[in-house]
């Protein structure tokens, strides 16, 4: 199981004070939102990361050098789950 948060999609409700590059004047920031749905793209991230972290714990439970001695461990660690 595995539970994520996200922060709020941020948004300026109300314009802060900005410069226009073209006529380097102060100007008000836009009322932008680009982004209604952050769900589709936190999937995708969230699913990288929990890959990333299961791999940093099979390389931690079964160590090794390369992939061949990690597979050997853990074929080693299937065997001794098996015997038991």
């Amino acid at each position: 199981m595995v539970r994520g948060y996200l922060k709020p999609i941020s948004t300026l409700r109300k314009p802060l004070p900005s410069v226009s590059f073209a006529t380097r004047e102060t100007t008000k920031a836009s009322y932008e939102r680009s982004d209604v749905c952050v769900v589709p793209a936190a999937g995708v991230a969230a699913e990288a990361m929990v890959a990333l972290c299961v791999a940093r714990l099979v390389v931690e439970k079964f160590g090794g050098d390369s992939l061949r001695e990690l597979q050997r461990n853990y074929n080693g660690y299937c065997e001794q789950i098996r015997a038991y």
